[in-house]
C-alpha cells in the first residue's frame, strides 16, 4: 500500500490526539491533511503537523497525496464520511462503532469490497499484550476447552464528566454501542465468531445532568437503552455473558473471564491496550499472572491503522471492516432481541484476525517515538494508557 502511507484526519476532537502522537513521525504513514466542522480546530492541528494542510472535508476526500482517510467523528457521522471516502477511492479506517445502524454498516463494507478500497475500524486495543497473551494462553491449551466467558462493563455515566455527551444518549450511543465494542471484539478474538445472542435492557432515567463545563446543570434527553445485558452463543458453541451499562456506580467484576474445563482466566480491561492475564488452573488454590505471550508491546491507539497499511493478500488487517460489521451485528440484534424479546440469529460471520506475535516496541514504533518516551540511559517507557473514557478525556 506503499510507505510512507498518505493520510488525511477528518474530526480533531480529543481522540484525535491520541491518534496523532502515535502516527506523526512514523515510518509507514504521513499525516498530509486535516479537517474538521471548527475550522480553526483544524489549523492548529495541520500547524503542529509538519507537511500537514488544514483544509475542508471535501477537500481531504479528495486531495491527491490522502490515500486513507482517518474517520475520528461522532458516530452519527461515521457513515456519511466513511461512504465519501470510499466514493473518492480513499481506504477507511474509522473510529468505533462502525457505524450507527447496521444497514449502514453493512453499505459501508459493500461499497469498500466493490471499490476495491479497505475498511479499518477501531478498536486497536485488543492487538495489544492484554487481549493477545490471553488469546495465546487459551490457544495454547491453558485452560482446556473454553466453555464460557463473562464481560463486564459498568459506569455511572460520561455526562458526569465529558463537556458535550450529548451523542452517548443519542441513536449510535448508550453503553453498548460506545463500549461494546471494545469487549466484544476481545471476545472474538479470544472465542471466535457469534452465531446468535439473547438480550434484554433498561433505561434508568429519561434525561442525564451534565456534571462539567460551561453546560454544566444543563439536562441532557436519553434516547437509548442505558443498561444493555445479554448471552451470545459463540459458533463454536462457548456462552458468553455481557453486561454494559451507564446506570451502576461500579464492578469487582473482572473486565472479562474465559471459563475452560481446566482453568480460568482473568483477561485486563480491553479499553486498554496491556494489563496482566491471570490463570487460575483447576484444582490451584491461587491466581498466577502470566507473562506477555503476544501482542504489540506498548501499543496505542493508532496501530490498528498501520496494521491495515502493512496488511496485504496475505494477511488482511486484523482491525478491518468484517470484523468490526460483525461486531456491530452483535450490538445491533442484543438490541433488537431486548425490545422484540426473542432470540436472534446474526447475518454476519467473521474469521478470527491473525494473532498478533509478540512483537517489541522498537519493531512498529518510530525511531522519533522511542528516543521521546525513553529518559536517558534508560530503555523506551510504555506510552500512557489508552485514556479516550477517563474522566479527563474528552473526544
Amino acid at each position: 500500500m506503499g510507505d510512507p502511507h498518505g493520510v488525511g484526519i477528518v474530526g480533531l476532537g480529543f481522540i484525535s490526539r491520541a491518534y496523532l502522537e502515535t502516527l506523526v513521525g512514523h515510518p509507514a504513514v504521513r499525516i498530509v491533511a486535516v479537517a474538521d466542522l471548527d475550522p480553526t480546530r483544524a489549523v492548529a492541528a495541520a500547524a503542529a503537523i509538519a507537511g500537514a494542510e488544514a483544509v475542508s472535508v471535501q477537500g481531504l476526500l479528495h486531495h491527491p497525496e490522502v490515500t486513507t482517510v482517518l474517520n475520528l467523528t461522532i458516530p452519527a457521522a461515521h457513515a456519511e464520511i466513511s461512504g465519501a471516502a470510499i466514493e473518492a477511492g480513499r481506504n477507511v479506517y474509522g473510529e468505533k462503532p462502525l457505524t450507527a445502524t447496521f444497514p449502514q454498516g453493512r453499505s459501508i463494507v459493500d461499497r469498500a469490497a466493490s471499490a476495491g478500497v479497505r475498511v479499518g475500524c477501531a478498536p486497536d486495543t485488543v492487538l495489544g499484550t492484554g487481549t493477545q497473551t490471553a488469546r495465546a494462553a487459551i490457544e495454547g491449551g491453558l485452560i482446556g476447552r473454553p466453555m464460557a466467558a463473562s464481560a463486564v462493563m459498568v459506569t455511572p455515566g460520561h455526562e458526569r464528566w465529558h463537556p458535550e455527551p450529548d451523542f452517548y444518549y443519542a441513536p449510535g450511543g448508550g453503553p453498548l454501542l460506545d463500549m461494546g465494542p471494545y469487549y466484544i471484539s476481545a471476545l472474538v478474538h479470544l472465542l471466535g465468531p457469534v452465531r446468535a445472542v439473547i438480550g434484554a435492557a433498561s433505561r434508568l432515567r429519561d434525561v442525564r445532568i451534565i456534571g462539567s463545563g460551561p453546560r454544566q446543570g444543563q439536562q441532557i434527553p436519553v434516547e437509548v437503552p442505558t443498561h444493555v445485558t445479554g448471552v451470545l452463543e459463540h459458533a463454536d458453541g462457548a456462552l458468553t455473558t455481557l453486561t454494559t451499562s451507564f446506570d451502576g456506580v461500579a464492578t469487582m467484576a473482572a473486565p472479562i473471564e474465559v471459563h475452560g474445563e481446566d482453568g480460568t482466566l482473568a483477561v485486563p480491561d480491553p479499553n486498554h491496550f496491556e494489563g496482566t492475564v491471570r490463570r487460575r488452573a483447576l484444582g490451584d488454590p491461587e491466581w498466577r499472572p502470566l507473562e506477555p505471550q503476544a501482542g504489540y508491546v506498548a501499543a496505542a491507539r493508532g496501530i490498528g491503522l498501520i496494521d491495515l497499511v502493512r496488511a496485504d493478500d496475505t494477511r488482511p488487517p486484523r482491525a478491518g471492516g468484517e470484523l468490526a460489521l460483525h461486531v456491530l451485528d452483535i450490538m445491533t440484534a442484543l438490541l433488537r432481541s431486548a425490545e422484540e424479546g426473542r432470540r436472534i440469529e446474526l447475518t454476519t460471520t467473521t474469521e478470527r484476525p491473525a494473532p498478533v506475535p509478540l512483537t517489541p516496541a522498537e519493531e512498529w514504533r518510530s525511531a522519533r517515538q522511542l528516543r521521546e518516551s525513553a529518559p536517558p540511559d534508560r530503555p523506551p517507557r510504555a506510552p500512557a494508557r489508552d485514556r479516550s473514557h477517563d474522566p479527563s478525556a474528552v473526544r
